[in-house]
């Protein structure tokens, strides 16, 4: 179905910044899926940001208006003229005016992401007001610039923009789409917001798992001369960030404020960090004053990069590549308890096919920790699985606490059940906010607890 939406003139073409010969593909080694359209066309830039007044505009139906964000497949009962990436006008059964815009995708399980809820076409200035009151909440409000260089200046459904994250890291933005719709928008998208924050270089790449959520795999765009790594600062800690084989956009900024907090805990302690990927709360523990820092990961090429961090810092860490499940049952079974222990792995839960799966791994994990916090100790507990929600990690903690076994005898190690005092729970830093229409935004969930 093709509706005809009438706007009251047509929207000022914008001049994209840059020539096209300043962006650059970078080729992947991996395949892109092919079928109806081909994949190579589905990931094909457009050249405007939403269609001109003249333009037909395709329709989805759903059966009745939906507020959220992310709308999934079985919801949507007409999507016949759509096609992957199409900005197009959402009605509710017999309705004759629109409720939502939004991206769309029929290859995608989650098909439609809404960006504007309203009867109002969102021309292309639309698309400038919501990077610019994204760049203002961080700038103005939030202030970052006073004590950082690197946070997260576009946090997707939090600030109007499904299926899109943008790092900034001292002039350079790194950007990560997890929307067909969005990556075929990166190449006018990106050069907007770096005009608007005179960042020199920006890169967007698909999230890994863009190929199974989104039908295709697109080549990773950058500018020319997009550099292979650069060195940012937070409240006075440096980094080294390397764009290239790195998680994400490069770097954790979600975890700034609790790193910072972790420091005061740390003065004349023994101190683990499980999962330590860069080192970033290997290094804040050790400039807070640690005897002792062991930071633990399975990844060569990160744990090489918190070497440099360390050593950026001047800071003393000792840094293990090793299995964690592993090496937490060889320091049980030599008896070795920490004052601080940091468990923050990776995101486990990406679908909720995941659910059960992950939460067993969470708790396997947190079990382990547990036992190698001695008594009176913190153990910092974290997970950045959105559908984990905060009273289900709560539960799944006072499980793991009260969990014995004959594994544990056999390590050597009282299987009595242990307790635990939550001194805070924390989330992520105020540059990923959380929207009231999308509890999914409030995805990192921290526990501190003083094991008893």
């Amino acid at each position: 179905m093709l509706v005809r939406i009438m706007k009251s003139r047509s929207p000022r073409r914008r001049r994209r910044s840059g020539k096209s010969s300043d962006i650059r593909s970078v080729s992947r080694t991996t395949r892109e899926t092919q079928g109806s359209g081909g994949g190579s066309r589905m990931t094909q830039q457009r050249t405007r940001l939403s269609p001109l007044s003249s333009d037909p505009i395709p329709a989805v139906v759903t059966r009745t208006p939906i507020q959220h964000p992310l709308i999934y497949r079985k919801r949507l009962l007409d999507t016949s003229e759509a096609t992957g990436g199409d900005l197009v006008a959402v009605y509710a059964e017999s309705q004759q005016q629109p409720y939502a815009y939004g991206l769309f995708n029929p290859r995608s399980e989650l098909s439609l992401r809404l960006l504007w809820n309203g009867a109002e076409f969102p021309d292309e200035r639309a698309w400038e007001r919501r990077l610019k009151q994204a760049v203002q909440v961080r700038t103005e409000v939030l202030r970052l610039p006073e004590e950082c260089s690197t946070w997260r200046i576009i946090h997707a459904e939090a600030d109007g923009l499904p299926g899109l994250v943008v790092d900034w890291f001292d002039g350079i933005l790194s950007a990560e789409a997890f929307s067909l719709g969005m990556y075929q928008r990166g190449a006018l998208l990106m050069p907007m917001l770096a005009q608007m924050t005179s960042a020199k270089h920006w890169m967007l790449r698909p999230s890994p798992q863009f190929l199974a959520q989104e039908g295709c795999e697109p080549d990773v765009l950058a500018t020319e001369g997009f550099p292979d790594q650069i060195v940012v600062h937070e409240y006075g800690t440096r980094f080294r960030v390397r764009f290239a084989g790195s998680h994400k956009t490069g770097f954790f900024c979600d975890q700034r404020e609790n790193r910072r907090k972790l420091a005061e805990f740390c003065a004349d302690k023994t101190v683990l960090d499980l999962c330590c990927y860069t080192g970033g709360f290997s290094v804040s523990a050790a400039l807070g004053g640690a005897r002792e820092v062991t930071g633990v990961d399975i990844d060569d090429i990160p744990l090489q990069v918190a070497k440099e961090n360390a050593n950026l810092n001047h800071a003393s860490a000792r840094f293990v590549q090793a299995d964690i499940f592993t090496w937490m049952r060889e320091m049980l079974r030599n008896g070795r308890q920490y004052d601080v222990v940091i468990l923050d792995p990776p995101k486990l839960i990406r679908s909720r096919r995941e659910i059960e799966e992950g939460t067993k791994k969470h708790f396997a994990m947190n079990r382990l920790a547990m036992r190698l916090v001695r008594p009176g100790g913190l153990l910092l507990s974290c997970t950045c699985a959105g559908l984990l929600q905060e009273a289900e990690f709560t539960r799944l903690l006072a499980a793991a606490a009260r969990s014995g076994g004959d594994d544990f005898t056999e390590m050597g190690v009282s299987s009595a059940p242990r307790s635990f005092r939550t001194i805070a729970r924390t989330g992520a830093a105020p540059d990923h906010p959380v929207h009231s229409g999308c509890p999914e935004t409030e995805y990192l969930n921290a526990a501190w607890l003083l094991m008893d």
